[in-house]
């Protein structure tokens, strides 16, 4: 039984990918890949005739990273600037540099609009040629719009407990918070704490700003009666329209 828990841990932490600094060293915020991924993907304004196929992220430059202001999550990469790789086909009636140059545009974009990560490199890579009925539509919508801001949370929420019972109670009050969601420590774990510290595992509702959303709930859970000493973030999805 342990052995097929352990089994079902490692599956499912493979499966969110890195876990990536949002915002800088002071922010105490992290992603996980899988829900970066998927909101740029979804937020992404990539231009007409265009594919993207892989993406991945990581930080660009490790050794050179500063340390974070709070404890980071088990197995989190420190917080410095992003490395986006990604490959795309695209219809070749333009010239492939100038594809390159608008997919990493809307990547850029994307990444500061959508989610708040510092991105530092994006490498890009073509991987083929499409016909012309092979290119996907382009973006119904124009997401130029940057989301509402997140209203500084107080102490204001009902939540008169304290622990792990007030901590959730108090992030899920946090606008833009979408649902406790843990990725790490078991599904019945969304707050942990550990020697005065508590990580809080979190999904954002759709139109909000990762980071922005992270900071809020920062603020708020340190701003409770007997609040913990320090506060990190782990953002796991990224909800949508």
């Amino acid at each position: 039984m342990a052995a097929n828990q352990l089994a079902q841990t490692v599956r499912a932490q493979l499966g969110i990918g890195r876990v990536l600094p949002l915002g800088g060293p002071a922010d105490g915020s992290w992603i996980t890949e899988r829900a970066a991924i998927g909101a740029l993907r979804a937020a992404a304004g990539t231009p007409a005739g265009v594919r993207i196929g892989t993406l991945r992220l990581s930080v660009a430059d490790p050794g050179h990273a500063p340390e974070p202001a709070v404890p980071a999550p088990p197995s989190a990469l420190p917080p410095g600037p992003l490395r986006i790789e990604a490959d795309f086909a695209a219809v070749a009636d333009r010239p492939l540099p100038t594809v390159a140059d608008q997919v990493r545009t809307a990547l850029l974009e994307a990444a500061v609009r959508a989610l708040g990560l510092v991105v530092g490199v994006v490498d890009l890579q073509v991987s083929g040629l499409l016909e012309a009925g092979e290119a996907p539509e382009p973006p119904p919508a124009d997401r130029t719009e940057p989301p509402p801001a997140v209203p500084v949370a107080d102490d204001r929420t009902g939540a008169t407990q304290e622990g792990p019972a007030g901590v959730t109670a108090v992030a899920r009050s946090v606008p833009g918070v979408a649902r406790l969601a843990p990725v790490l420590g078991g599904p019945s774990r969304p707050v942990r704490f550990t020697d005065g510290h508590v990580l809080i595992q979190l999904a954002t509702a759709p139109g909000y700003r990762a980071l922005d959303v992270s900071c809020a709930v920062r603020r708020a859970v340190a701003a409770t009666p007997a609040a913990p000493s320090t506060v990190a973030v782990l953002v796991t999805a990224v909800e949508e329209d």
